[in-house]
């Protein structure tokens, strides 16, 4: 794995966590929507850096060798 390419699956990590928990109350989604624009842009720019952009197959194996399933089954 490259550099490039282990801060692009990080961004993507942390995009999926500020998510979450941005969703975590469908009542209060719309206020904190906005704030995802940062960690979006941060995702954005690391996959077109890495070369990722479009390749979300190579994005979730680089994901998956950083977050192993729990189960084992890569799933």
């Amino acid at each position: 794995m490259h550099e490039a390419e282990i801060a692009a699956a990080q961004a993507y990590v942390r995009l999926l966590a500020a998510t979450r928990a941005a969703l975590t109350d469908p009542a209060e989604a719309p206020v904190y929507m906005p704030l995802l624009a940062s960690p979006i842009a941060e995702a954005d720019e690391a996959l077109r850096s890495a070369g990722l952009a479009g390749n979300e197959d190579r994005l979730f194996a680089l994901v998956r060798k950083l977050q192993p399933s729990p189960t084992g089954s890569g799933h």
